[in-house]
């Protein structure tokens, strides 16, 4: 709404073809915007048929001002603190700029010592991820326009890469990493890409319609992480007392059930599309973790716990 101010405050009457153009919006949502000025913020905006623009009808000398509160502008800190996590990406430039169009906009009667809060509170990973900014950007982008693109992919675990045509549906930060849904055009599914993994990105020149059904949450609703799978297990884990605080104050999956043990421990109970995830997962908590179920997990445990036994040590 304020580029739309300063188009119609310039004098060259847009209309909402060209600033839908401009702002890369439909049409619907300039009508939208302008309604809401015109009816919320008062702002004297008429259509000039004569012009085939927008016009004012009365002498508007600033955009008026954002009002927000204390509490609303501490939760803006907190949420700028939290996308730290994005410096060096794409999405870095357009954050600042937005904080500093809002802080420049911020009424004079709110009083709030950023100075302590800066002090107090702050976001930390115990691992970023190493992005290609323009790679990244290139996804961001092109996500976000609908456009398909040529991906030269590097798999896990190799050295050659492959030519991947994707049309890219959702970019996720999921625990603190991204990834890329896309529908690939040589698998004829649904992959998962990671953008780190990604050599170079190019635009196609073609475009691709989004289908409706697609939905990153059903996607992930019975996954660990990001894995999915076509299996049904049902998962259970023996937690350790001395752990099981840790278990008892998250929530690691929607399907999760949590039963208390006599010995002070908990057990862990999920139902899961995929074991690849839970595996290393289980792993992760040492001694402390014990799977019961199903069988092929508890077996590729074991097989784990051995090859980790015979290598350590070695150089």
């Amino acid at each position: 709404m304020l580029r739309i101010h300063q188009a119609i405050h310039s004098g060259k009457y847009p209309n909402a073809t060209t600033l839908a153009g401009e702002l890369e919006v439909s049409t619907k949502s300039i009508y939208r915007d302008i309604e809401f000025m015109r009816d919320r913020l008062e702002l004297p905006v008429e259509f000039d048929g004569a012009r085939n623009g927008f016009r004012y009808t009365e002498e508007v000398s600033n955009f008026p001002t954002l009002q927000i509160t204390e509490g609303e502008l501490f939760a803006l800190l907190v949420a700028e603190k939290a996308l730290q996590q994005y410096r060096g990406t794409a999405f870095e430039r357009p954050l600042l700029s937005a904080f500093k169009k809002m802080a420049a906009s911020l009424p004079d009667t709110v009083s709030l010592n950023l100075a302590d809060w800066e002090q107090t509170i702050s976001f930390r990973t115990s691992a970023e991820p190493i992005l290609n900014v323009e790679i990244f950007d290139t996804l961001a982008k092109a996500t976000a326009r609908h456009r398909q693109l040529l991906l030269t992919y590097r798999k896990p675990g190799r050295k050659e890469t492959e030519p991947r045509v994707v049309d890219p549906y959702h970019l996720a930060n999921i625990n603190g990493e991204w990834f890329l849904f896309a529908y690939c055009h040589l698998r004829n599914d649904i992959r998962t890409f990671v953008p780190s993994r990604i050599q170079e990105a190019e635009l196609t020149g073609k475009t691709f319609v989004r289908p409706q059904k697609f939905s990153l949450e059903k996607r992930l609703r019975d996954t660990f992480g990001v894995v999915t799978g076509q299996g049904e297990f049902e998962v259970v884990i023996r937690f350790d007392e001395l752990v099981s605080d840790y278990i008892r104050e998250k929530r690691w999956h929607p399907s999760q059930q949590l039963i208390e043990l006599e010995d002070g421990g908990v057990e862990l109970r999920l139902k899961l599309s995929s074991l690849a995830e839970i595996q290393r997962w289980i792993l992760s908590w040492g001694g402390q973790a014990c799977a019961l179920a199903p069988a092929e997990l508890v077996e590729s445990l074991k097989a784990a716990a051995r090859m980790i036994q015979e290598r350590a040590g070695q150089r």
